[in-house]
Parts: C-alpha cells; sequence; structure tokens
C-alpha cells in the first residue's frame, strides 16, 4: 500500500509532503520557469503524533507551522524582487491572523447566540446547534468572498491541481498533465473537510460544558479546542482510509461540497507544478526538462 502523500496550495506553486520528505514547486513569475526547493521537516512531537485523539493538536500544529514556511519559500521564488517580511513580521502576521479567526469564527457566533434570551436560557444542545450554524454561515460567506479575489482564486487552482495530482498517484497511474486532468479537484483528506468536520465536532464537544455565563462559555471553547481539533483529525483519518465504503462518502459529502468554494479547475501549466512537486517527494527522476529547471 502507498504512503499517503498530500500538500497544499502556497503562491504560484504546490508543497507536497511524503513523510518527511517535502518539496515546493513554483512557476517563477520572471521567466516561467518551475522551481523545486526542498523544504526540511521539523516535527517537534512525533511520538505524541502517534498516539490517537491527541495527536491531533500537535500535528495541526506541524502543518501550520509547514504552511507558513512554505507560503514564505513560496513567495521568495515567486516574486524575488519584492520586498519579503522577516521572521519575525511573518510570524506576528500568523499570530495576528490566528488571533482574529479566533475572534470571528469561535468568540462572535457565541456572543450573538448568547444575545438571545431564549437560547441563553435553553439546553445546552440547542444553544450550541445555533451558535454553530452561525459559526458555518459566517464561514461560508468568508470563503464566497474571498475566492472573488484574483490572487486567491488562483492559490484555489493551485490547490486543485494538488488534488488531482495526488489522485493520480493514488491510481497507479503516471504522473502526466494528462492523466492528472481527468481527475476531481474533492479530495476526502483535505484541510478543508477537516475544517467542515471542526465545525460539526465543536457543536458536540462544547456541549458537554453546558450553559454557563458567557465568560465561562468563551474560556470553555478555547480549553477545548484542542479536544475539538483532536477528534476530528481521528474522523478525517478514518474518513480518508475508508472512503471506498458508501457510509463514509455519504457523511463525508459535506466536506467535498465545502472544496467546491476553495479548489478551482487548474490550467495546464499549474498541473505541470503540482507534478514537479510530487515527482521530488515521491524520488521519481523528473524528465529532461525538469532536470534542466532543476532548483533554479
Amino acid at each position: 500500500m502507498k504512503p499517503p502523500v498530500g500538500g497544499q496550495a502556497v503562491i504560484e506553486g504546490v508543497m507536497m509532503q511524503n513523510g518527511d520528505r517535502i518539496a515546493v514547486a513554483v512557476r517563477r513569475q520572471s521567466d516561467g520557469g518551475i522551481v523545486v526547493r526542498p523544504l526540511p521537516s521539523r516535527s517537534r512531537f512525533k511520538r505524541l503524533e502517534r498516539i490517537p485523539f491527541v495527536r491531533g493538536t500537535f500535528r495541526l500544529y506541524d502543518m501550520l507551522s509547514l504552511g507558513i514556511r512554505a507560503l514564505d519559500l513560496s513567495s521568495k521564488i515567486a516574486f524575488p524582487e519584492d520586498e519579503q517580511l522577516s521572521k519575525g513580521g511573518t510570524f506576528l502576521t500568523f499570530l495576528a491572523a490566528i488571533v482574529l479567526a479566533i475572534g470571528v469564527f469561535v468568540v462572535l457566533p457565541l456572543y450573538l447566540t448568547n444575545v438571545v434570551p431564549t437560547l441563553r436560557s435553553g439546553t445546552s444542545v440547542v444553544f450550541n446547534l445555533v451558535e454553530g450554524m452561525i459559526r458555518l454561515a459566517f464561514f461560508l460567506t468568508y470563503l464566497m468572498l474571498i475566492s472573488r479575489m484574483k490572487e486567491i482564486h488562483r492559490v484555489f487552482q493551485y490547490h486543485g491541481a494538488e488534488h488531482k495530482t495526488v489522485y493520480a498517484y493514488e491510481a497507479d497511474e503516471e504522473l502526466t498533465v494528462e492523466n492528472a486532468r481527468r481527475h476531481t479537484t474533492l479530495h476526502p483528506r483535505c484541510g478543508t473537510a477537516f475544517l467542515m468536520i471542526v465545525i460539526v465536532v465543536a457543536i458536540l464537544v462544547f456541549s458537554v460544558a453546558g450553559n454557563p455565563a458567557l465568560w465561562l462559555k468563551i474560556l470553555s471553547r478555547l480549553l477545548l479546542l484542542p479536544v475539538v481539533a483532536g477528534v476530528s483529525y481521528e474522523v478525517l483519518r478514518f474518513t480518508g482510509r475508508h472512503f471506498d465504503r458508501l457510509w463514509v462518502k455519504i457523511l463525508a459529502q459535506p466536506g467535498l461540497w465545502l472544496q467546491r468554494l476553495t479548489t478551482a479547475e487548474p490550467t495546464d501549466d499549474m498541473l505541470e507544478v503540482a507534478i514537479a512537486a510530487l515527482k521530488r517527494v515521491i524520488g521519481e527522476v523528473p524528465s529532461e526538462a525538469e532536470a534542466r529547471i532543476g532548483d533554479g
């Protein structure tokens, strides 16, 4: 059985990962060449990442850290002439984004739900169900708004290229543009599917905290985030490994539908970039053209 590979879209390219082998492939804007660079693995919690329901939080941290480094590298390759953020600037930007995300998608839905007297004094299950629906509405609105931005749409196209290329690899097909093009852009192991799982799991987990005062609700949400992440990660792993079962496919559909907002049909040159990244991490000898492009 092939080891699972995955990745993410970056600026004008794709990052692919196969275990500890990570590569970022980017279409250089100055001359159109493909640049492939390795990215060192920095997993700090390998032992903890073997423990079910615990590994999700640490795996999420590693993926976020890797994603930031991949985005930073891709920006430097694609637009080397532009002014780049320092490491400290990148960290502060990421930290601000995390705080904003918690505020918009955790605290604000909770506050709006708590404003309604009947919900505030009602059962925790109903309260959390309404809170979860508001959170989902915010998230869908956010995705629809950013998908209209030209730069983000290109990232979503590279996201689609990543999925199509992974599908071709998993089907034991030769990694060519023609073979990758035939596949769908929707993949059950996608991080977007993970976010949908998080929204559903959060409704169940947060219900355990009951219906206390607002400040206790906020505190409970923050303290229970690792639990939500841990459970959601296990669900995502199970879905990816057993997607051939009908009932799993049915349960996974909401996550796949959500990917229609975060993926788009890629162009052939985007598929070439995704293929170059995947070939590097699975150890295939690159074609003559890719060898000539090399690490640029």
